[in-house]
């Protein structure tokens, strides 16, 4: 319960704690670092010029494929009228079945002062799905922004390299404000702001339905990532990563820690969009030999692939490696 009223608060903006006392950690991990500390370098230096050699990309390039997928059926199902798949990501319907965007549904209820039925049927529907599936694994495996933006990150990565720019760094407690302000919006303007700006909506209903100058917003924040600090939008501004996020405070799926196979290079931390839920990969962070990263972790699978020693895994909470 402590180490979930932890991770709960670091999502919200707080910063990750260290252990207080050596009693914190268990006895098993201080066995592990000694002999870690012992036998590492040989070992070490060949597993990470193998993976310079052989960088992975298997997750990414799964996460590409259902993302780009799911965009396409949307848009597929609306030129064909074959009625598979209606609407757009923030509402929809899957043969009969109402889907809502949770963060889109608490929106439109607070903006209206009331509860509509079919909102609460499509908000079950998708909070039972995303608890499945692993709370924010909407960012980064539906969400046609996040794309965009991971694409436009490598080209702000080289300019900060080439110092033609600097990365701007925000505090994470923004993203929590702005959830906040968006929600006080609706319900004082009876009008919800935050869809006006989101770029998932914009994105998603440009694809479908054709492109309007609401793709100019898009553009402008793309820029501002690229020139001044590294995905801004997902990191700092968007509420719906946050309220994905509370549900992945209970899901299964997780993408867990395994301290006796890390070397603590910090190469996860680097190709990380909340490098935060990394943080017990630092050495002497991790508490117990086995943890699962917190909610805010997106489930990309870029820290998977980047770990050249399978410190980092895909499972299913209570059950055996799931691949």
């Amino acid at each position: 319960m402590r180490r979930l009223k932890e991770d709960f608060l670091c999502m919200l903006g707080a910063a990750p704690k260290k252990p207080e006392h050596p009693g914190q950690i268990a006895e098993e991990v201080r066995q592990i670092m000694e002999l870690k500390r012992a036998n590492k370098s040989r070992l070490k230096e060949h597993l990470h010029e193998e993976a310079r050699r052989n960088p992975c990309h298997k997750w990414r390039n799964r996460r590409w494929i259902v993302l780009v997928a799911v965009n396409l059926l949307f848009l597929f199902s609306f030129w064909l009228d074959i009625q598979i798949l209606e609407g757009a990501l923030t509402a929809s319907r899957f043969v009969g079945f109402h889907l809502v965007d949770l963060n889109s549904a608490l929106q439109v209820m607070l903006a209206h002062k009331h509860v509509i039925v079919n909102l609460v049927i499509g908000t079950v529907t998708v909070f039972l799905l995303w608890v499945m599936l692993g709370g924010r694994s909407f960012c980064s495996w539906v969400c046609p922004y996040h794309l965009l933006a991971e694409l436009t990150e490598k080209l702000h990565l080289r300019l900060v390299q080439k110092k033609i720019v600097t990365d701007h760094e925000f505090h994470r407690g923004t993203r929590t404000v702005f959830w906040v302000l968006f929600a006080i919006l609706a319900f004082v303007t009876g009008y919800t702001v935050f869809e006006t700006l989101s770029p998932v909506g914009i994105l998603s209903r440009a694809l479908i339905y054709g492109p309007g100058l609401a793709l100019a917003w898009v553009f402008l924040l793309l820029l501002f990532e690229i020139f001044w600090s590294r995905r801004a939008w997902c990191r700092y501004v968007c509420p719906i990563g946050l309220t994905y996020g509370v549900v992945g405070t209970i899901t299964p799926l997780r993408v867990s820690y395994h301290v006796e196979a890390c070397f603590h290079e910090g190469d996860c931390r680097k190709v990380c969009l909340v490098p935060h839920v990394l943080d017990v990969t630092i050495k002497g962070r991790a508490t117990e030999t086995e943890m699962g990263l917190g909610p805010d972790c997106t489930r990309c699978g870029l820290c998977v692939d980047a770990c050249p020693t399978g410190a980092l895994r895909f499972e299913v909470k209570g059950l055996s490696k799931l691949l």
